[in-house]
């Protein structure tokens, strides 16, 4: 699927290093603002230890795990959205994406320059979301004027619209992100139009350095402090550590982990999050050319997973089998699962669980 989430953040908080080892794409990294100036674009994989448990009894010759799509933004500033630093250009790239990751600075260093002078997490984050919040007040007041002057052909739409603007500007302009009203399904939908920053669901990431890893810092604090406010997901990362386990041979990497006090690379955690903050899950189908994992949305009807291997799969869906993974290695093969009763057949209106492995039945 085309989702994507955005790495945002201050200048020389770690965005660029993150995302080398995210996606060791090689975005360039540097020790001074805005040497990323067009967003790096990588796909990463999202590590799900149940494709090698279905391997464990299903012989295949390859594993294709589920991915998301990441892309590094260059750092904002204070002043972005009037367009200090190249503001207007990265809050164009920020509009773009489903999701925000907001790394944020939680470790001294000396020897690298904070853009404010010094740390200070909460200062860091109001910096961001203000000027995030600054570019949204703009692009809706534009949207009450414009559906001020529709809603007087007296249709219901425009006034959905209106009403659910003139909402959101009381929102912003008490300074408060346009992910915190209070709205109905229908008023969603017209938020979701709207294509405001703030309306997109974050994530915190909090890169810390050796010292804070695993379980973070004093300033880590602060930022899960505010997170919990925010109803809004925290991970703690150290990007420098996650830049060297991405240059070891595999083989090396659980040594280094293990001596790291580790059970495994922050950026496992890190995909998964994000995985799960796109409203992603994931469904499996497996035979002897591959074993894969598919991504679809939370609440994903049988046609809708089919669709997305091939709209044919959709448009011709007869029923699915299903089984649970757990079941698989426990019973040893598909053959058991059958004589067990653990394989279903499932219609057009099953819901696809995270987990279930699917084979489809269809007309071409």
């Amino acid at each position: 699927m085309a989702l994507q989430a955005g790495i945002v953040g201050l200048p020389n908080v770690g965005k660029s290093t993150l995302f080398n080892a995210l996606t060791s794409a090689g975005a360039e990294s540097a020790n001074y603002p805005f040497c990323t100036i067009e967003p790096n674009t990588g796909i990463v994989p999202v590590p799900d230890p149940r494709l090698q448990e279905i391997l464990g009894v299903i012989a295949s010759k390859q594993v294709l795990p589920a991915v998301v799509e990441i892309l590094d933004i260059a750092g904002l500033v204070r002043g972005a959205s009037k367009g200090e630093g190249l503001g207007n250009q990265f809050l164009g790239h920020i509009r773009s994406v489903d999701a925000v990751l907001h790394v944020v600075r939680c470790f001294e260093d000396d020897d690298i320059h904070h853009v404010e002078g010094s740390i200070d997490p909460e200062r860091d984050m109001d910096t961001i979301d203000l000027e995030l919040i600054l570019a949204d007040l703009d692009s809706i007041d534009r949207r009450v004027e414009r559906y001020r002057k529709l809603m007087k052909s007296g249709e219901r739409e425009p006034k959905l619209h209106f009403d659910v603007a003139s909402k959101l500007k009381a929102i912003l302009d008490d300074g408060k992100p346009a992910r915190s009203g209070d709205f109905t399904e229908e008023e969603w939908a017209s938020v979701r139009d709207a294509q405001l920053i703030t309306a997109k669901p974050v994530l915190y990431v909090c890169n810390v350095d050796e010292s804070g890893l695993p379980d973070g810092n004093a300033l880590v604090d602060v930022v899960r402090a505010r997170a919990a406010r925010e109803n809004a997901g925290v991970v703690v990362i150290c990007a420098q550590v996650e830049a060297e386990i991405s240059e070891l041979a595999p083989e090396e990497r659980a040594a280094f982990l293990d001596d790291m006090g580790l059970t495994e690379p922050g950026l496992n955690r890190l995909a998964r999050a994000t995985y799960d903050l796109l409203g992603l899950q994931t469904y499996f189908t497996a035979g002897p050319k591959e074993i894969r994992a598919w991504t679809i949305k939370k609440g994903t009807k049988a046609p809708g997973a089919a669709g997305v291997i091939h709209s044919d799969f959709e448009r011709g869906f007869i029923r699915a089998e299903v089984y649970r993974v757990p079941d698989l290695v426990a019973l040893g093969g598909e053959a058991a699962l059958k004589s067990a009763g653990k394989l279903r057949v499932e219609g057009k209106e099953y819901v696809v669980q995270d987990g279930d492995v699917m084979h489809f039945r269809f007309n071409v």
